[in-house]
Order: structure tokens, then C-alpha cells, then sequence
């Protein structure tokens, strides 16, 4: 089994743009880098920055409630800790994201965006040191078999774009559902990268969201119900040894 990295992704902003990478550097233990490290709470959540909790994910603004949020493009600037909203082609917002001054630049485009849809005021969280606004508590990185979307797209008879699941990895070199046989295995790296899968990711209301467009227009968890018996789509790793991963690089399973 040979399993090779087609796309890296990463997702700055819980809700908000994929952005894809060429490459990613992998550290033990840790998260993939630059994602899930800011969110926008949807009114008050109790999220204490001093004293972090890992919070269930309806506390913040996502796809699964808030698909409007798919008709904004945004990019995170790493060195200017910039965020940049567009809409329709054009900018309509920008943020430094360390500053107070440019988060309530942020926060006051989403009140004007989306104000029906706001439980209170939206205010922008960094996720602390060890922590990342991931919907699971062990979500350190997430891998995506194409092979899976595809047999999916056959089931329920529609394209199906990948970043509908939200990963960072996509994979190829898998059989439909193969990616669910690395839980609790280790897959290695020809220059030693080593990840061990830890659960299968159970999917929910926001793979319903066309990525595109914002709109809901395929039944995605109702389909992998009907065809094949679960909810699942990917799977979550833990980096036992780091480095840096390419689109292109491979993996195949450690020898015991």
C-alpha cells in the first residue's frame, strides 16, 4: 500500500477559506500548522483564553449552521497576521488579527453580514498554545481518501468537491474506505514522518454546504448512511515524528 499526498489544506479561520499549501511543516505532537487558530464566537461561550477547554463546535460560527459563510473568500497573511475578507470579487473587510483594532474591523463585518444569524456579539478567538478550535478534541490532522469521495459521488449520483470535508490531507493510492484501516496504524515517510490514525470522522450538516457557493444542495451524511453504513469520511492522525510533507510525498504502513 502506497498512499500519496494529492493536496495540503489548511484552514485558519474555523468556518472560513481553505487555503491550500505546497507544503507543511509537521511537528510531534502538534496540530497542523496554521489551522483551526482562530475562531468567531457567535455570542458569548465561556471560551477563557487563560484557562482553555476544548469547546463543542455550535459555540462558534461554522458551515453547519452558518453556510452564508461559504460566500466569503478569505486569506490569512501569516507574517502581517492579516486576515482578508472578499465577497463577491472584492474585498469588503481586513484585520490584524494581533491587534485588537483589527479583530473589531472583522467583528463589525460579520454583524453587517450575517446579523439575523448572530446569537450575540461575534468576537474573534486565537486559539492558545496546544490548543486549536477543531470540532474533536484529538482533530490534529485530518486526512481525506479521494478515492472514498468518489465512490461517494457514485452513490448519490453528483460531483462531490473534497473540500466539502474540510481536511488538510488528501490522499491517493487507497481503496474506497481504506483510509478507516489506519486507525491505530502508523504510516511512514520515506524521509521518516511518521503518523498513527486515531479515529474515523464522523460527518455532519456542513458537508451539505457547497464550498462554492454557500448553498445546501446534497443530502452528504444521508448519502453515506444509505450507500454504505456510516457517517464517516476521513480519518484523524496524531504526527508521531515530524518534518516537512509535500503534495506528492508518500506514505506506506510501518513493518511491525
Amino acid at each position: 500500500m502506497t498512499i500519496r499526498i494529492a493536496a495540503l489544506y489548511r484552514y485558519p479561520v474555523k468556518g472560513l477559506s481553505p487555503e491550500q499549501l505546497p507544503s507543511a511543516d509537521l511537528i510531534a505532537g502538534r496540530h497542523f500548522p496554521a489551522d483551526r487558530i482562530f475562531a468567531i464566537e457567535n455570542g458569548p461561550a465561556g471560551f477563557d483564553p487563560k484557562n482553555p477547554i476544548h469547546q463543542p463546535k455550535d459555540k462558534f460560527l461554522m458551515l453547519m449552521r452558518n453556510a452564508s459563510l461559504a460566500q466569503l473568500k478569505t486569506r490569512y497573511l501569516d507574517e502581517a497576521t492579516t486576515l482578508v475578507i472578499e465577497e463577491g470579487g472584492r474585498e469588503v473587510a481586513r484585520g490584524d488579527l494581533s491587534t485588537r483594532e483589527g479583530r473589531l474591523a472583522v467583528e463589525a463585518f460579520i454583524r453587517r453580514f450575517m446579523p439575523k444569524e448572530l446569537r450575540g456579539a461575534p468576537k474573534v478567538l486565537a486559539a492558545p498554545e496546544g490548543i486549536r478550535f477543531t470540532d474533536s478534541r484529538r482533530g490534529f490532522v485530518s486526512i481525506i481518501n479521494l478515492a472514498s469521495v468518489r465512490a461517494l459521488e457514485e452513490t448519490i449520483g453528483a460531483p462531490v468537491d473534497p473540500l466539502r470535508f474540510r481536511g488538510n490531507v488528501h490522499v491517493e493510492g487507497l481503496a474506497p474506505w481504506q483510509e478507516f484501516d489506519l486507525v491505530d496504524r502508523v504510516i511512514v515517510s520515506p524521509s521518516g514522518i511518521r503518523l498513527r490514525g486515531i479515529k474515523r470522522i464522523e460527518r455532519c450538516a456542513a458537508t451539505t454546504v457547497d464550498p462554492a457557493t454557500g448553498l445546501r444542495d446534497l443530502q452528504i451524511p444521508k448519502g453515506l448512511m444509505k450507500g454504505f453504513g456510516h457517517v464517516d469520511c476521513g480519518v484523524y492522525a496524531e504526527v508521531l515524528s515530524g518534518g516537512r510533507i509535500a503534495e506528492g510525498d508518500s506514505f506506506t504502513p510501518e513493518q511491525a
